[in-house]
């Protein structure tokens, strides 16, 4: 898992618009669509430890990600919490396209 301090300095609010520009922009649409609606659901909510949970998963590999999220690969005990959980458990049809 990346060192991922860099945003921890940064008030909640700078956090939390980060993470929703982050979540918007993964590089596959999938994810993209995946994380951009829980985080816009959810990002009121999120404290710094649920920010820094955020940075530390979109420094990881797309592509690792996606077989996370689909399956294909174990999610590693870092990121099998229950946010993870949620973002992958996600009803498809509540799922909005920007």
């Amino acid at each position: 898992m990346p060192n991922y301090q860099v945003h921890g300095k940064l008030d909640l609010e700078t956090r939390r618009r980060r993470l929703k520009f982050r979540a918007w922009h993964r590089g596959i649409k999938e994810l993209d669509l995946l994380f951009g609606t829980y985080i816009d659901t959810h990002l009121a909510s999120f404290d710094h430890p649920d920010c820094a949970w955020f940075e530390k998963l979109f420094e990881e590999n797309d592509q690792q990600v996606l077989r996370w999220i689909t399956g294909n690969e174990p999610v590693p005990p870092v990121y099998d919490t229950p946010h993870f959980k949620a973002v992958r458990d996600q009803d498809g049809r509540a799922l909005r396209a920007r």
